[in-house]
């Protein structure tokens, strides 16, 4: 996969939804057969390896790199320096149609922004950014607005303006 390729952001404010709209839209999406690779990122450290474990002791003995192989998964636990950039970090993937980000608000990507009124009607990401809101309320965007639900609605969105074509 290369910077060409398709990589869209669902964004939006902590704990509006987007793990849940984000869920539904990869299995819409695989369902209609494309391959889609995800990037959930966090301004937080996480710890994805449980204590204890062969690859935890590996890590805690002072492996900078920990890779765990199995017939169809491999998973990739490695310290770095300073954040890998987004570009780095679809390199990771693989074969995929499309690359869908959690997060990445401020990389200058295409966005949905998913955004509920009980949190706030402000949407975070750059106006010019926005390809599609998925919310509970109208805003002012000239774009395509979503019910919670609509995966469907966003998956042929997105057929439409980014996977048709290729």
């Amino acid at each position: 996969m290369t910077r060409s390729s398709v990589i869209i952001s669902v964004a939006g404010r902590p704990k509006v939804g987007k793990t849940t709209f984000l869920v539904k839209l990869i299995a819409e999406l695989a369902a209609r057969g494309y391959r889609v690779g995800v990037i959930k990122h966090s301004v937080h450290p996480f710890d994805i390896d449980r204590a204890g474990k062969d690859t935890w002791r590996h890590a805690q003995a002072g492996a900078q790199a920990v890779a765990f192989v199995a017939p169809h998964q491999v998973a990739l636990l490695r310290q770095v320096e300073q954040e890998i950039d987004l570009d780095q970090a679809v390199a990771l993937l693989g074969q995929v149609d499309l690359v869908l980000t959690e997060g990445y608000k401020h990389a200058h990507t295409p966005k949905i922004e998913v955004s509920r009124r009980a949190l706030g009607c402000d949407l975070v990401c750059r106006r010019q950014e926005v390809i599609a809101v998925v919310a509970d309320h109208q805003t002012d965007l000239d774009v395509p607005h979503f019910d919670l639900d609509d995966a469907a609605g966003v998956a042929t969105l997105i057929e439409r303006l980014f996977l048709d074509v290729r």
